[in-house]
C-alpha cells in the first residue's frame, strides 16, 4: 500500500497538486464568465425560477423533473467534500484555503451551466428507454472526437470509485467509529447492502431517494453549524479576515499549524473546491442529462445552483464552525496513519522558531535543509529511548508519542524507518497532533450550543452526504459503463462498486483521499478541453434561448 500510496503522490504532483492545474481549472471558469458575461449572477434569480417548475413544459423527454435531477448532481456534490474535505483544505493550506475554494465556486458556477447546457444538447436514449448523457456524448456526436469520448468514459469509471464510494464510505465508517464505536466493516457491510438495494433500481429509484434526502440532510446540517458558529460568534469575524487577509500570502503558523506558503494554500483550495462542487469534472452532467427538458439551456440554468449551495453556502458553514472553534490548529490524541506521518533526521522544536521555519519550508515544499530519517529507532515501554529524529503527523510536530501493539500492548524492541517512513507495519503510533478530514469536522461541531452530542450531528450528517454521494455516482458510472461496453456491462460494475465501497470502509484515509485527487483530475482534463473547443456554439445556443424564452414569455420579460 505504500507503494501505491506513493505512486498516487507522484500521480497528483504533475497533475492536480502541480502549479499548472490550478491555473487551468480557475482560467477554464474565468473565459466563460467573461465569454457568457457573467451568467451565475445575470441568470441566478432565472434559475430558481426553473428548478422550481414554472416553465416546465408537458410531454418533455427525460426520466426525472429539474429538483430530481439538481438533488441528484447536489448528492453527488454535496459529500465527504463538505464535511472532510474542507477540514483536510483547512488543516494543511490554512484559512487561506477556503478562499480559493470560493473562487473555484465562483467561476465553477458558469463552468457547470456551460458543460450541463452542452451534455444536456447531446444526450441519447438508450435502449432501455432512458436517458444517456455526459460530456462522452457531445465529445463523440459533436466534436467527432471518439478517443477523447472513450477516454473520459474510462475516467469517469474510475472516478466513481475514486470520488463517488471509496472516500465517502471511509469517511463515513471513520466518523461512526469516532462517535459510536462501530467497526468500520460493520458499518461498511450494513451500508454496503443498503447501496445494492438502492441502485439496483436505476435512476428513477435514486432520484426519488435524492429528492427525499437531500433537503432533509442540508436542513440538519446548516441547524448543526449555525449552533457552533452562534456559540463563537466573537471568533467569526477574525476567521473571515483571516481567510481574506491570508488569501494571497499564505497562512501564518498558529498553534499546532506549522503555516502554509500561498502555492499550497492555493492549489490545495482549488483541489478541495473542485473536490466539493465537481465543476468542470463532467459528474453533474450526466445526472441533468436524465432530466425533463426540451431546452438544454434551461437544465444548464439549474446547475448554476449547485456549486453556490454546495461550496459558497455548506462549505463556508463548515469552515466557519472549524475555524472559529479553533480546532483546526489544536493538537488532538488519534492513532497515526502511516501515510499522514513522516519522521525527520534531527531534533527539532515547535517552540524554536529556526526549526519551525526550516520544516515549515519543507513541508511547503519551498526549500529546506530538512532530511527524511534513515535508521532505527530504540524502543523501551512503548517510549523511544534513542534521539537524533522528530516525528510530524498530520504536518505538525507529534507530541507524548507511544508505540504500541494490536490488544494496547506497549512495545518493546527496534523500529526500522527509511525514507522518513516506518516499515513496521504491525506497530500502532498513537500521540498528539493535528488531526484532518471528518475527525477534524466532528471536534469541531463539539464547541457549540450542542456540545459532545455536536459529533452526532457531522456523524448522522455525513452517513446521509456521502451516502446519497455514493448513489449518485453509481449512477454516474454505470452511464459510463453504458456508453463504454453496452447496457449489459452496468450490472458487473454495479456488483463491483459495490464490493469496492465495503472494501474503502477500513481502507487507510489518506490513500483513499490521494486516488481521489488523482481520479477527479484525470476526468476533469478531457472536459475543459471538450466544453473549450466548442465555446462558440454554447454562446450560440445561450443566445437562442433566450430569443425563444422572450417570444414565448413576453409578459415575463
Amino acid at each position: 500500500m505504500n507503494a501505491f500510496n506513493d505512486l498516487l503522490l507522484f500521480l497528483d504532483g504533475i497533475l492536480g497538486s502541480s502549479p499548472w492545474f490550478p491555473y487551468v481549472l480557475l482560467g477554464v471558469g474565468i473565459f466563460f464568465t467573461i465569454y457568457l458575461k457573467f451568467p451565475q449572477i445575470r441568470y441566478f434569480k432565472h434559475a430558481w425560477k426553473v428548478v422550481t417548475g414554472k416553465y416546465d413544459k408537458k410531454g418533455a423527454e427525460g426520466d426525472t423533473n429539474h429538483f430530481q435531477a439538481l438533488s441528484t448532481a447536489l448528492s453527488g456534490t454535496v459529500g465527504t467534500g463538505n464535511i472532510g474535505g474542507v477540514a483536510l483544505a483547512l488543516s494543511i493550506g490554512g484559512p487561506a484555503a477556503l478562499f480559493w475554494m470560493w473562487m473555484t465556486a465562483f467561476f465553477g458556477m458558469t463552468t457547470k451551466f456551460v458543460e450541463v447546457t452542452l451534455s444536456h444538447k447531446y444526450r441519447v436514449k438508450t435502449e432501455d428507454g432512458t436517458m444517456a448523457g455526459g460530456p462522452m456524448y457531445y465529445m463523440d456526436r459533436r466534436l467527432n472526437m471518439k478517443w477523447l469520448a472513450v477516454l473520459f468514459a474510462i475516467a469517469t469509471v474510475v472516478s466513481s470509485f475514486g470520488t463517488g464510494s471509496l472516500p465517502q464510505i471511509n469517511n463515513i465508517a471513520q466518523s461512526m467509529n469516532d462517535s459510536f464505536g462501530f467497526d468500520h466493516m460493520l458499518t461498511g457491510g450494513v451500508l454496503a447492502i443498503l447501496l445494492a438495494l438502492v441502485i439496483l433500481g436505476g435512476i428513477k429509484r435514486i432520484a426519488y431517494i435524492t429528492s427525499r434526502v437531500v433537503p432533509v440532510m442540508a436542513t440538519l446540517y446548516v441547524i448543526g453549524a449555525l449552533s457552533v458558529i452562534l456559540y463563537n460568534l466573537e471568533n467569526l469575524g477574525p476567521s473571515f479576515i483571516s481567510v481574506f487577509q491570508d488569501a494571497f500570502t499564505g497562512s501564518a503558523a498558529t498553534g499546532g499549524f506549522v503555516g502554509a506558503a500561498f502555492a499550497y494554500a492555493f492549489t490545495k483550495g482549488v483541489n478541495r473546491g473542485l473536490f466539493s462542487n465537481e465543476a468542470g469534472q463532467g459528474s453533474a452532467p450526466i445526472a441533468h442529462a436524465a432530466a425533463k427538458a426540451d431546452e438544454p439551456v434551461s437544465e444548464g440554468m439549474v446547475s448554476i445552483l449547485e456549486p453556490f449551495i454546495d461550496t459558497i453556502i455548506i462549505c463556508t458553514l463548515t469552515g466557519m464552525v472549524i475555524l472559529s472553534s479553533g480546532a483546526w490548529h489544536e493538537k488532538h490524541e488519534n492513532d497515526f496513519q502511516r501515510s499522514d506521518m513522516l519522521i525527520l533526521a534531527g531534533e527539532y522544536s515547535q517552540k524554536n522558531e529556526t526549526d519551525l521555519t526550516s520544516v515549515s519550508a519543507y513541508l511547503n515544499e519551498i526549500g529546506s535543509d530538512v532530511k527524511p530519517y534513515q535508521g532505527e529507532i530504540m524502543v523501551k515501554e512503548g517510549k523511544a529511548v534513542s534521539g537524533g529524529f522528530t516525528i510530524l503527523n498530520s504536518r505538525s510536530f507529534a507530541e507524548d508519542v507511544v508505540f504500541l501493539l494490536p490488544g494496547e500492548h506497549v512495545y518493546n524492541g527496534k523500529l526500522n524507518v527509511i525514507d522518513g517512513l516506518l516499515k513496521n507495519k504491525e506497530i500502532i503510533v498513537r500521540g498528539n497532533s493535528l488531526i484532518h478530514s471528518a475527525s477534524l469536522t466532528t471536534e469541531a461541531f463539539t464547541r457549540g450550543f450542542f456540545g459532545e452530542s455536536g459529533k452526532y450531528i457531522v456523524t448522522i450528517g455525513l452517513l446521509l452526504f456521502a451516502f446519497s454521494t455514493a448513489i449518485a455516482w453509481s449512477y454516474y458510472g454505470d452511464r459510463a459503463m453504458t456508453y463504454l461496453l453496452g447496457a449489459r456491462s452496468v450490472m458487473p460494475y454495479r456488483v463491483i462498486y459495490v464490493a469496492g465501497f465495503f472494501w474503502a470502509s477500513f481502507a487507510d484515509t489518506s490513500l483513499i483521499w490521494n486516488l481521489a485527487a488523482v481520479a477527479i483530475v484525470v476526468m476533469t482534463l478531457p472536459n475543459l478541453l471538450g466544453i473549450f473547443l466548442l465555446r462558440k456554439e454554447m454562446k450560440e445556443t445561450v443566445d437562442d434561448y433566450w430569443v425563444k424564452f422572450n417570444d414565448e414569455h413576453k409578459k415575463d420579460s
